[in-house]
């Protein structure tokens, strides 16, 4: 566990004139101190590193024994004049048939065993994401103003808001269900629910549908996910029931797995697509923000008000051969992490009513620390899977020299010296990492050693559509296309975290060059970020 002190961080924040008392009409200065991600790549546990390496231990005969074979052939190969390999060749067809023959069958029967346990590719045709119209749309002033007027909030919680939407990094463009705050009833009801994830999942599908052209009826694989509304009819069912799709679909409908569960919707449906040859999957991720929206004062609990606003994606997966000319990206690695056996990392961000009776999502201080020693295991976990050959080796040479060398050089003197941080940025030409608050992408890239540009999407995707929770990540690659940015042969790391606590990583290849869409959230302001902060 890190010490209290190396979790904090300061900050001068200036308050302006002092505008009475003995000190009018000078400038005042108060220090923040604010928890922070532990630096967690300073602290990577070997056990970690084991599960990375899985792959290449697994395939460590073949990794051993194909270039052996391949020398020995080459070797005998090449002593021989292209005259006499033809002859020899002819010379055993001739006198031995039923060894060329048998050779052959044997062959063939492995290359088609081969090719039919491999894993087939999971294709990514398109997606969409949601973009609510402008009557939805509130500057942070109308935010306060109208939560002052809603009658729902005292004046110590107005101000708690005001205080964290300035530094939140959310712009005035943001999206939420202006009922839920302009009105003293209670609207967090199912019948404002149900509205709501209409509006933003058949949104997000109709422009799905529209730009790949497939038939509803075509799609055999249906996932939702959403952490806090959870109907009866479910989700999936109401998208059934809208667009009349087959009897036979298999649907699955993921709640109360916060905003990291876009990321285990993609893995259920690429299971699914294993193991139901030539079909299609839909992945519909969102969050229904109006049906838990805090209406009380605690202050722990006053903070998702201040982030989440309305969004959804919707992503068409396949695994039709036949798509691989047409498809945007190929699903290279799917790496989660799950914390919940830890019973700080499980009550971190709970779901519960305060002593008012009012319910909605209790962030806990720990936060930070807890996500950052998720993220730090699910990035070990990772790196051996998309890191050069180069960076794997100098990593995991820091990492046994600090293993089992951690003390200097006598008296037990701890070892002082900064382990390898591995380059992600030579493994990745993109990044998606979840728009939770600026504060938690701050801690990222400083942790991660990422540049401006790397984080580019997150930061403008946060200001312009603030926390969309598990849809987020696909509105930054929704930037990044609409930037033109993404080329034939590109790496897209999407990383997404939630509560349980769950770290979950997504990594796509980019099948060819992906231009200008037609159709984007971003097209009508794309022209004016990146914004400089």
């Amino acid at each position: 566990m890190a010490n209290e002190q190396d979790l904090l961080s300061t900050e001068i924040v200036n308050r302006g004139i002092e505008s009475s008392g003995p000190n009018a009409g000078s400038l005042t200065f108060s220090v923040r101190v604010r928890r922070r991600l532990p630096d967690f790549l300073h602290s990577v546990n070997l056990k970690y590193v084991k599960l990375g390496y899985h792959y290449l231990i697994n395939h460590a005969i073949y990794l051993a024994t194909v270039p052996v074979l391949v020398l020995v052939f080459s070797a005998e190969v090449g002593s021989l004049s292209r005259e006499e390999i033809w002859r020899k060749l002819w010379e055993d067809a001739r006198y031995d048939l039923a060894t060329v023959l048998s050779f052959f069958a044997v062959f063939v029967f492995t290359l088609s065993v081969y090719f039919m346990s491999r894993p087939r590719s999971i294709y990514l045709i398109d997606f969409s994401c949601f973009r609510p119209s402008d009557d939805f749309k509130v500057s942070k002033e109308e935010f306060i103003e109208l939560a002052r007027k809603s009658g729902k909030f005292d004046e110590g919680s107005l101000e708690f808001q005001k205080r964290i939407l300035e530094s939140s990094g959310i712009g005035n463009e943001t999206y939420i269900p202006k009922s839920v705050i302009a009105s003293a009833d209670n609207c967090a009801t199912m019948k404002e629910g149900r509205a709501e994830a209409s509006a933003v999942m058949f949104g997000a599908l109709d422009e799905l549908f529209e730009k790949t052209r497939i038939r509803t009826k075509d799609v055999g694989v249906l996932v939702v996910n959403c952490s806090i509304f959870n109907p009866t009819p479910s989700l999936s069912a109401m998208i059934i029931n809208h667009y009349k799709m087959r009897g036979n679909i298999l649907s699955y409908n993921l709640g109360g797995m916060g905003c990291s569960a876009g990321v285990i919707a993609i893995d259920l449906a690429r299971d699914m697509l294993q193991s139901n040859p030539n079909n299609y999957a839909v992945v519909v991720s969102t969050e229904v923000v109006g049906y838990n929206w805090y209406q009380g004062r605690d202050r722990s609990m006053l903070i998702p008000n201040c982030y989440f606003r309305m969004g959804c994606s919707a992503v068409l997966l396949s695994n039709r051969r036949r798509d691989y000319r047409r498809a945007k990206y190929r699903l290279e690695h799917v790496v989660r992490t799950h914390k919940g056996a830890d019973d700080r990392s499980f009550r971190c961000v709970y779901q519960e009513e305060d002593e008012q009776g009012f319910k909605g999502l209790k962030v806990s201080k720990d936060l930070m620390e807890i996500g950052g020693e998720a993220l730090k295991t699910n990035i070990t976990t990772l790196g051996p899977l998309v890191l050069p050959f180069s960076e794997q080796l100098l990593f995991f040479a820091a990492l046994v020299w600090r293993q089992f060398f951690s003390s200097g050089g006598g008296g037990g003197v701890p070892n002082t010296k900064k382990p390898y941080i591995p380059d992600y940025k030579q493994a990745f030409e993109h990044f998606c990492v979840h728009a939770a608050s600026k504060g938690v992408l701050n801690e990222l890239q400083r942790n991660l050693e990422l540049s401006e540009r790397n984080m580019e999407a997150s930061r403008m995707t946060l200001h312009r559509f603030g926390n969309t929770s598990s849809s987020s990540i696909w509105y930054e690659l929704a930037y990044l296309e609409a930037k033109g940015r993404v080329k034939s042969g590109d790496r897209i790391w999407q990383l997404a975290f939630g509560s349980g606590f769950k770290c979950n990583s997504l990594v796509w290849r980019s099948m060819r060059h992906n231009r200008k869409p037609a159709r984007s959230p971003w097209l009508d302001c794309i022209d004016r970020y990146p914004l400089q902060f």
